[in-house]
Parts: C-alpha cells; structure tokens; sequence
C-alpha cells in the first residue's frame, strides 16, 4: 500500500488533501441546494464571474480572496435586482451578467503582460500551493456555511418546493434566497484558490448530484456528498501524484466520474435490485485494486524522495531577499512570499562601507567584513533534478563566521558543495550538507575560480589555465582554452562562464566529456562582473559608465548598447527587456532586438546612492533604494510596473536574492 501512502509524506500535498477535504464539505452543504433547486447555470456564471475581482486585486497587489468576494457579491446582487423584472426570466439576467462580467475580466487582464501566470492559476487551481494560512480561511469559511445550512433550511426547503406556503408561514422565500445565492458565494470564493474557476464547478455539482441517487432527505444528501468529494480530493492526489496530471483537474475529473459511477449503479439498482447495485460498485473498485502491487515490494529507499532532514518541501519557489547595511553590518532577509522581513542579530559594523560584500550561493549568503566571512541561511532554496524541481523552507538562522581577510566576489553552489570565491583569487569550497544542518566544514581551497557544475568543479586559475576537476578538488580534465586574467563568472544550464582578459570564456558539458569556447569581445574593454536571471543563458553586464553588454551564449554573440551613466544592469533571459538604472535613478526597459527603450520608470528616492544591484527572477526584478531605505518590486513585463515596496529602516547597499 505504499503507493497509497507516499504522496501524503510530502508536506505540501498533506496541505492540498486538507485543503481539498475542508472544501469538498463547504460545496456539499451549498452544492446540494444548487442540484435540488436547479440553480446549476447560477452556480457556473458566479464562478465565471469573479474574474474582474480578481483581476483588480492582482493588478493592484491586493488579497485575491477578497477580490473574488467583492466581483462575485456583484454578480449575485446584480442577477437578483434583474430577475424582478417582468420582461424576462431569470436565466437570461444571469446569461447577460455572465457574458459582461467575463468579457471585462478579459479587457483587464489583458492589458497587463504579466499575467499569464496568475490567470492559469485563477482558472485552473493550483490545490498544491495551499498553505497553512488558507487552510484557516476553509475552516473559518465551513463555520460560517454551517451556520447558514442550519439557520436557513427550514426556509430554504419550504421555498424550494412550495414557495408561496413559506411566504404563508412566514418563512421569507426571498430572504432565503439571498442567503442561499450568499452560501453558493461564500463556496465558490472558498474554493477556486484550490481548483480554479473553471473547475470548482466540478466540486460544486458532481458529489451533490452523485448523493442525490442515494437519499431524498437534504441533510443525508450533503453528507453523501461530502464524502464523494472528500474521495474525490485523495484518489485525484493520488493519481496525480503518480500519474504526474494537473493536480486540481485530476480531483474535479474523479467527481465527475463518481457521479457517472452513481448514475450507473443507481440504474442497475432499479434494474436487479441491491445485488446488481454491489456488482457494479465492486467492478468500479478494480481499477484501484489493480493498481496495487500483488505483494509489498522491498523499499528502494528508507526516506522518501526529495526527503531533506529539518526542512519543509514546498509546492513553489521560496525566494527571500538578503539586504545589508554595508556600514552598520545590520542585515534584514525578506520573504517575498509572506513579505515577512526577518532582523538577524550578531552585525558586524565596517567603519569603510566598501570593505563589506555580500554574496549567495542559492540559499546562502556570504558576507565579508571586519576579518571574518559571516554566513547566513536564507531558509529558501530550490533542488534542481532536470526533470523536475523540490523547493524547500527551513528557519532562518546564522550559521557561523570564519576567519578570513580577503573580501568575497561571488558564491555558486549545488547538491553537495558551496564554493565561495575570494578577491584574493581563492576560492574555498564548503560542505553544504553541513552547512544546512548549522556547522561551517571547509572542505578545502583553490587557487583561482571553481565553479560547481555538473558535480565537479570548473576552475580557471590566474596563470590562465582551465581544467575541470573531482569535487574534493583532485585533477581532471584540462581544457585546451586559456582564459587569462579571469574576473567575473556565472554558472547557466549551458555551461559556466568566465569573464577573461579576450573575451567570455564558456565551459559546458558535451557528449560525457567537457569542452570550451571563446567568445571575444566586440570591443578594446572588458567583462570583470556578470548579471543574469538564475539559470539563463543571456548574461549582462557594464560597460564601464557609457553602455551595457549583452552575451547571447546559444547565439554566441555580444551586443553593446549605448547608455549613457548606467549604475546597473540585468536581464530575465530570451524575449525579455533587458533592465538598465541610471545615476539619475530611472529604470529603463531596453528591447533587446532594437535596442529602443519601451518603457521607463523613475524610482520614488529619486537618483540613487552607492552601486544599486537589479536581481531578476522569473516573475519580477528587485532594486534596492538605499535613498529610501526600501526594496523595490519592479513588474519588469508590465511597463516596469511598482508591483510592491519592501521598507527595511536600514540602508539596503547590499542585496541578493535567494531561493532559485
């Protein structure tokens, strides 16, 4: 039975299953007064209808839940004043609403470019991103359609089937019928965080519409129906554990089954009687009785896969931010998905707010000051397999110092090592597995930079040689390539790059062996720092205070682009704009094809102080406003949108962002 079991070892779908549970019960209680009272097309058009909601709220950076309360009241409120009129039924108000409130959420979504993404989580679900703090809002949103259930069913049964004898008894149909239009609501703002919008209509009908074959008696039917959802939620977990299908599509399509499977058994019931209705059932069992082993295999491996002692496994990227005060030594880690802003303790002040540098490898960060290399864990990092990624959360917390007077210039680390390069020209590798369990283990040192990359370490010394070595830093292969004076580097899925003295140096891995290739510079200047969105092949960089340098590793080719006081530059990859700041604090978004500036925006501190950084991830930029002490969000796919701001109340002259 460990194919049962294994899913639910991973936090994340403990979360979706409980997630999927909480609201397969609020559905069944609003679900079954839909079925009974033929209110299916309402259901499916105030489902449809939150979308300007939510889309506003994502626009405007407000709570998504909150929105698709607000647009989804305004349907309800607008279906009802309509269906007073004489001139035409109810259905054709709800058509009119349907159509008008979609076509607007579509005009507003599609005058932003970035999202795409919100929107496929808005219309299909996303039940594995459940966290804790949902789960509150379900079991907050259960009670409140409990009370509603238990307070409204004498009125809601007597104006169902005999309206005009509850008017008699005092029963108020039309009350009921907000309230009930106001319970559909709560249920469909409960549950599209889970399965979408065009799905939780699955969960809203079919287990009701299933336990209507069983029993006539309301209470009964939404108890039936809540344990057909509930099924629903862990065998749609377990398939799409296994199976590898869209998790909250797999949980609808069973609901839809087991209503087709209750319509079957129902008719074989009323056909041969009980006998028949079994039969029926157990056949429907053998697809998964099938799916069990025919005996318990031996297990491959004690712990299950992606298992990391002390850490959480998460369903998304847990990105945070590491800021400094370069002159204080005070550090703040931000998380970008709470906003949660994390004070660590134990500075080092540097009275020259040029000796400190802060790095990170991932999940680590590296700061150099006073005489010693401070480490701290982030708490967010990301295990890439190819295939598939895990993303994990631990506490945040310092893990220690090393003595050290040299200052760091970058950090890159991977499964097993993290290795930090120093402005001395060393680099020294650490055990990263100690490192996340709260113990520094310096495995050893290398003369030059070593990259991790493809489990070894590719390293390019100061005497100009390149070679590819065994983690524990014993010889391998060398390079035919030189790359003299090596300053700058950058670890991509194509390969590592070295900025050298001739041009970028890229290093990748080809046919189980390893070659190298120089790209020179289009230009007398050179490369001593490259910028890059994790994992992207695009690379970027200064061009002294008069353009930015772009490289193009699958193309192979460098473009210049002429700007004049460029403090900072940055791009997310292919397609993308690439990101440059000016001293005078503007954020120009430059097309990478022409070279036009498309859109630009004037940062809120006005000029910038210091070196600003911009960090790119997928989703969003980050530039950090030492002027205004704050962090700032930048939407870089929508006109260079302040998608948030991050107040620090210290002076944030070193940034970087972990997690990726």
């Amino acid at each position: 039975m460990e194919w049962l079991i294994a899913p639910f070892e991973v936090a994340f779908v403990q979360r979706a299953m409980w997630g999927g549970l909480l609201v397969s019960c609020v559905c069944a209680l609003a679900g079954t007064w839909v079925v009974v009272r033929g209110m299916a097309f309402l259901g499916d058009a105030m489902a449809h209808g939150m979308l300007p909601g939510v889309a506003v709220a994502a626009l405007l950076g407000g709570n998504l839940v909150i929105g698709a309360a607000i647009s989804c009241t305004a349907m309800a409120f607008g279906v009802s004043m309509l269906s007073r009129g004489k001139r035409f039924a109810a259905d054709t108000a709800i058509g009119l609403l349907f159509v008008g409130m979609l076509a607007a959420g579509v005009i507003i979504v599609s005058r932003s470019q970035s999202f795409a993404v919100d929107l496929t989580g808005f219309l299909f679900g996303d039940v594995l991103a459940v966290r804790t703090v949902d789960l509150w809002y379900l079991v907050a949103a259960l009670a409140i359609a409990l009370v509603i259930a238990v307070l409204g069913h004498r009125a809601f049964v007597a104006s169902t089937f005999d309206p005009r004898k509850a008017h008699t008894l005092g029963l108020h149909p039309k009350l009921a019928q907000m309230a009930l239009i106001g319970l559909l609501t709560l249920a469909i703002v409960a549950s599209f965080h889970v399965v979408g919008t065009l799905l939780v209509f699955g969960l809203l009908i079919a287990p009701p519409a299933a336990a209507v074959y069983w029993s006539d008696r309301i209470p009964v039917v939404m108890l039936i129906a809540a344990l057909v959802g509930a099924f629903s939620t862990v065998a749609g977990l377990i398939v799409s554990w296994h199976a590898g299908t869209a998790a909250g599509a797999t949980i609808a399509a069973v609901a839809v089954a087991s209503f087709f499977v209750s319509a079957l058994a129902s008719a074989v019931r009323d056909r041969f009687g009980k006998v028949g209705a079994a039969s029926v059932a157990a056949l429907a069992a053998v697809p998964l009785v099938g799916c069990a082993p025919a005996e318990r295999p031996a297990p491959v491996e004690e712990t299950p896969h992606g298992f990391v002692a002390g850490a959480e496994e998460m369903s998304e990227t847990q990105t945070r931010l590491l800021v400094s005060d370069a002159r204080t030594g005070e550090m703040r880690v931000i998380d970008l998905l709470t906003e949660r802003v994390t004070e660590l303790d134990g500075a080092s002040p540097s009275r020259d707010a040029n000796a400190m540098r802060l790095v990170e490898d991932g999940r680590f960060g590296f700061a150099s000051a006073g005489g010693q290399l401070r480490i701290v864990d982030s708490g967010g990092w990301t295990v890439d397999h190819d295939d598939h990624r895990h993303y994990y959360s631990a506490p945040i917390r310092q893990v220690g110092t090393v003595e050290s007077d040299a200052g760091v210039v970058a950090a890159h680390g991977d499964k097993a090592v993290s290795a930090v390069v120093l402005d001395s020209g060393v680099t020294v590798v650490f055990d990263r597995a100690a490192l996340g369990e709260g113990e520094v283990r310096e495995q050893h040192r290398v003369d030059g930079i070593a990259l991790p990359y493809a489990e070894r370490l590719v390293v390019a010394d100061d005497a100009g040689r390149v070679d590819v070595r065994d983690r524990d830093g014993t010889a391998g292969q060398a390079l035919p390539e030189t790359c003299p004076q090596p300053r700058g580097e950058a670890v991509t899925r194509r390969g590592v790059v070295f900025g050298c003295a001739d041009g970028a140096l890229v290093v990748a891995q080809r046919d189980g062996g390893f070659v190298s290739e120089k790209i020179a510079y289009p230009a007398a200047d050179r490369v001593t720092a490259f910028t890059h969105r994790p994992g992207s092949a695009t690379l970027t960089a200064l061009a002294g205070r008069d353009g930015v340098w772009m490289l193009d590793i699958r193309k192979r080719t460098w473009q210049v682009f002429p700007i004049a006081d460029a403090v900072a530059v940055n791009t997310a990859g292919e397609g993308s704009p690439l990101l440059v700041l000016t001293r005078d604090g503007v954020l120009h978004g430059i097309d990478p094809g022409t070279g036009a500036e498309t859109s630009r925006l004037e940062l809120p501190g006005g000029p910038v102080e210091g070196d600003p950084v911009i960090h790119v991830d997928p989703n969003r930029a980050y530039i950090n406003d030492i002027r205004d002490r704050a962090v700032h969000e930048i939407a870089y796919n929508d006109n260079l949108r302040v998608a948030r701001t991050f107040p620090v109340n210290i002076a944030p002259s070193l940034m970087v962002e972990t997690g990726l």
